[in-house]
Parts: C-alpha cells; sequence; structure tokens
C-alpha cells in the first residue's frame, strides 16, 4: 500500500445477532474489535473522509498508512459496539447516516435493523466519529428523477444540520450506485467529496465524488482483512460481486431510460 493508495474500509452494521437483512454485511463486535487491533498493530493511521479529501483537494501530505474507517446507513451497534472499540485506540472515523432511517421525528420505518437515534448520532459525533449523509430514505439515487433526487438531498442535508449544528462535508452513495447527474447534484448541494463502493482501494485520481471502498462482510477473517488493508488480491475476493455490480447496472439503466417522462 503506497500513500496514493489509502483502504477506506466500508463497514454497515456491527452485531451480534444481525436482522436477515443486514446479516451478510454485518460484523461481529468481536471480529470488529480485532480488526481494530490489527490496524493498531500495523502502525495504520486512520482518517476521517473529510481528512482525507482535504489533503488531497489541497496538496498536504496523507500521514504514513492512512486508512479510513467508515460505517453506512446508522445501525444502534455502531453506537453501542464500535465506538467503544474505537475510543480505546483513539480512532476516528465516517457514519453516514439515512436520515429517514434514524429514530426520531423524521424516521420513516425504513430501517433494516434496530437504528441509531439522533441522541446516539450526537455522541459518536462528541466522540470523533464525522457524521455525512447517505440521503434520506435510501433509495438508489440514479434512478430518481431531479424531482426526488434533489428531496433526497436535501432532506438529508438539512436535518443532519438541524440536529448537529452544521451541515454535513461528506456524502456515501446508497448502494455504491451514481452517475455524472448525481454526482454533479451531490456536488451542488454543498457535499464537498463522496464515497462510491467499487472495492479497490482510494486513489486521488479517482475524483473527490467518487472515491472507492471496500466491503467488510461477516464473512472477512482475519487473512482477508489484511489482504484488503494492503490491497493484495481484492480484484479476486470481488470478481463476482463486480460481475453482478456491472450486469445490474446495465439493467438499471435501460430501465431508467424505458421509463416515462
Amino acid at each position: 500500500m503506497t500513500a496514493e493508495r489509502v483502504p477506506i474500509l466500508m463497514y454497515h452494521a456491527v452485531a451480534a445477532d444481525p436482522s436477515d437483512a443486514t446479516r451478510t454485511l454485518s460484523v461481529t463486535p468481536e471480529a470488529f474489535t480485532e480488526q481494530l487491533a490489527v490496524i493498531a498493530d500495523r502502525g495504520l493511521t486512520p482518517l476521517t473522509t473529510a481528512d482525507l479529501a482535504a489533503r488531497w483537494r489541497t496538496g498536504r501530505p496523507l500521514p504514513d498508512r492512512p486508512v479510513l474507517i467508515t460505517f453506512d446507513d446508522g445501525y444502534e451497534g455502531v453506537h453501542r459496539h464500535a465506538l467503544p472499540a474505537l475510543a480505546k485506540h483513539g480512532f476516528p472515523a465516517t457514519l453516514f447516516v439515512s436520515t429517514g432511517w434514524i429514530r426520531g421525528a423524521y424516521d420513516t420505518g425504513g430501517g433494516l435493523d434496530t437504528m441509531l437515534d439522533w441522541g446516539q448520532v450526537r455522541q459518536l459525533a462528541d466522540g470523533g466519529v464525522e457524521i455525512g449523509g447517505h440521503s434520506h430514505s435510501h433509495p438508489q439515487l440514479d434512478q430518481l428523477d431531479d424531482a426526488r433526487l434533489r428531496t433526497e438531498l436535501t432532506r438529508c442535508r438539512d436535518i443532519v444540520a438541524d440536529e448537529l449544528g452544521g451541515p454535513p462535508a461528506s456524502f456515501a452513495y446508497p448502494y455504491g450506485y451514481s452517475s455524472r447527474r448525481v454526482r454533479a447534484a451531490v456536488r451542488g448541494h454543498g457535499f464537498a467529496q463522496a464515497l462510491a463502493v467499487g472495492n479497490s482501494l482510494a486513489r486521488r485520481a479517482q475524483g473527490p465524488y467518487a472515491l472507492r471502498r471496500v466491503t467488510v462482510r461477516r464473512t472477512t477473517d482475519a487473512a482477508e482483512f489484511e489482504r484488503l488493508l494492503d490491497g493484495r488480491a481484492i480484484g479476486r475476493t470481488f470478481a463476482r460481486d463486480r460481475a453482478l455490480t456491472k450486469g445490474y447496472a446495465v439493467v438499471r439503466r435501460t430501465r431508467r431510460l424505458r421509463r416515462p417522462a
């Protein structure tokens, strides 16, 4: 791994007994604790999404062996299990919240498991976790018309700003899907950077609105986790995922073109 190729780890739920809907993309609390210990033992330097993007945007040097720890959606286990483990090492992280899934006044009831409430989100922010946006209701943004896309981004941005006292700087695309139109809209709503998936290491050349991440799953064992950090054999690890994603992208583009105006 070089300073210009940065592993951005994508987590979802951290739970001993996750729901069926989140099981594949969850990790156990024990596995998460062990993975943070590997990061510490190897002397990696965790950054927030905003810090990485700002350094690449301004040309400021990165610290030695950077890594990003990110969470999507807003599951309660990020507060219950991940926050104490992060605090033990003094590691920052980034949580991307789907504001309509967070328990409270804006809850749409769409969460896939037990979700955070806004008090817990504030405690995470106070504990060194950057809070980013992840849309309001977690749709495939590239399938929305312009009006619905604006609503998803505006609601997400404004709710986070109201709850935390300032707008989010970073965004993550639900399901990892975006398009040129979606990226332009994200930028137009004031987000300074955005993360996709891609299952490869992030590079400055990807641009601030298409930085790639690698997925940490329940089946990710210690050896595979080390390979993710090093960028070794990622292509083989996620080959099936990439093929499915590319095929589904064609289907989604065709579906959108056929949709009536």
